[in-house]
């Protein structure tokens, strides 16, 4: 099971990804975010799935063109998650926007943000480098080891425990199919080299 970083590692993330942008984050917004990914509602889209994504980024960042951007695209991906809205990817970019125009963040920077956390909508394999290594960091655990895949996999149950089950059950394997179809799972050699082969047998397991 991936290790969770402490609460100084996640101060420590969000000052880095602010002063790599050369900004200042609003008095609060730390505190509003974690507040968000404490919603009741959530129950894999929690800080748990936060810290491990940001615990993979700890590993890659070194890889990416536009790491502040690529950190703080991390923390607002799912700062928006309501279990029944379309929007939630829109709505986080949108919070981004809004944070970063307050702190006086470029066109440019904004732009940015706004287009890594759209590609966790995950309705396409990114072509842009930073993309790709996002949705890898975000689609992680599907590698994970068994006992965290299936604790990933019940919680993901739980946030749609309003939908029957028939209905559920179908619409799971169909997106787990479409993961399991793609040449490959992850689109960086690191994230290929180190979870693929995993991620696949998870799959196997899962659709049976």
């Amino acid at each position: 099971m991936t290790e969770s970083p402490s609460p100084a590692c996640l101060q420590s993330s969000w000052q880095r990804a602010w002063h790599s942008l050369g900004l200042q984050p609003a008095s609060g917004l730390h505190a509003q975010l974690l507040e968000a990914y404490r919603e009741t509602q959530r129950h894999y889209h929690t800080l748990q799935h936060l810290q491990e994504c940001l615990t993979h980024w700890e590993q890659v960042m070194q890889r990416a063109q536009f790491p502040g951007e690529l950190e703080l695209a991390l923390w607002f991906h799912d700062a928006v998650y309501a279990v029944k809205a379309k929007d939630n990817e829109a709505q986080s970019a949108q919070w981004a926007k809004q944070a970063l125009r307050q702190s006086g963040a470029s066109a440019e920077q904004i732009q940015r943000v706004q287009d890594l956390i759209m590609a966790t909508c995950h309705q396409a394999v990114p072509s842009a480098a930073d993309a790709q290594l996002l949705v890898d960091i975000d689609l992680a655990i599907l590698g994970a080891d068994p006992q965290r895949f299936a604790e990933y996999d019940a919680q993901v149950r739980a946030e749609y425990s309003w939908v029957p089950g028939w209905i559920y059950r179908g619409k799971r394997r169909q997106v787990m199919r479409g993961f399991l179809a793609r040449d490959a799972i992850y689109s960086t050699p690191h994230f290929q080299t180190q979870l693929e082969a995993q991620a696949r047998r998870n799959l196997a397991v899962l659709l049976g």
